[in-house]
């Protein structure tokens, strides 16, 4: 009676204080103009907003219509300097001189080549004393009138681990044609969300970050049938599949839906059903999902 007594007592210990958990698809777009915001995701806990990955037009717009706060996030990951994933940043920045945020923020992104900044180059032409937004040179600095923002580069084909208060990223580069991009996992309570950003995933790494993963967010750009191009550039829906198959995914968004790959979303849903036999969902803008 005494052991069934202290179980339950766990057990409502545990229901208490669980954390809740959330990824919430802000943008479920790409770059065209088809009334959905491009490319964003953010991480909920115990309804504050943590994280957010990519942060395209739209961005900042879905982040304030969910009533979210500048003040509690932890990070920022890019998982590429599209314009699409990146475009929204300096109004976020600018956004933090009308709120109560004085803590600097991370900014992870992969590194630059010759067609692309690194993320520290990025930030300095928009925000350096010769850049874009020279009037707003303070927020490289960590006496900015409102905060720092910091440049995180990812440059390695093994996966890095950044721990922050409320969760843990494991960060690995990726393939998405010459453009530097990488992937990620939220590692968070004892669950793990996957974020493929685009990739055609080349090097076989999402395949061994999205192992056990609850909840695989896979970029849906191209269709099955497609050029030679795309396929260099995003995965296909068998190569989706295939991964979640392998490494044994719980739930798949398809999300980054574009006109190309809407209006054969149910072929694709077909292929990936052929391989994969968990639940696969569309993504949607302010679509959220609870983990816990």
């Amino acid at each position: 009676m005494k052991f069934i007594q202290i179980l339950t007592l766990l057990l409502v210990s545990h229901l208490l204080f669980a954390q809740k958990i959330e990824l919430e698809i802000l943008g479920s777009g790409g770059p065209e103009i088809d009334s959905r915001a491009s490319t964003s995701y953010l991480l909920w806990v115990d309804n504050k907003a943590k994280l957010i990955v990519d942060m395209g037009s739209g961005s900042m717009l879905r982040f304030e219509q969910e009533n979210a706060k500048l003040e509690t996030l932890e990070a920022v990951v890019l998982t590429h300097l599209h314009i699409d994933h990146s475009v929204d940043l300096p109004a976020y920045v600018k956004a933090g001189y009308f709120s109560k945020r004085r803590q600097s923020l991370d900014i992870i992104a992969p590194f630059g080549n010759e067609a692309f900044p690194s993320i520290e180059e990025f930030l300095t032409g928009l925000f350096g004393e010769d850049g874009i937004y020279r009037y707003m040179n303070d927020v490289l600095s960590p006496n900015s009138d409102s905060f720092e923002i910091i440049p995180v580069e990812i440059d390695s084909p093994n996966i890095i681990t950044r721990k922050y208060p409320s969760f843990s990223l494991q960060l690995i580069n990726t393939h998405h044609g010459i453009v530097p991009a990488l992937a990620l996992a939220i590692l968070i309570d004892g669950k793990k969300i996957v974020i493929s950003g685009d990739s055609n995933d080349k090097e076989k790494h999402l395949e061994r970050l999205a192992k056990d993963a609850d909840l695989f967010i896979a970029h849906h750009a191209v269709p099955e049938h497609t050029n030679k191009f795309a396929k260099n550039l995003h995965m296909i829906p068998s190569i989706i599949a295939d991964i979640a198959q392998k490494s044994h995914v719980k739930k798949v968004i398809l999300t980054h839906r574009m006109r190309r790959t809407l209006t054969k979303e149910q072929e694709s849903l077909t292929v990936i059903r052929k391989v994969y036999k968990g639940v696969v969902l569309f993504g949607e803008d302010r679509m959220r999902v609870r983990l816990k």
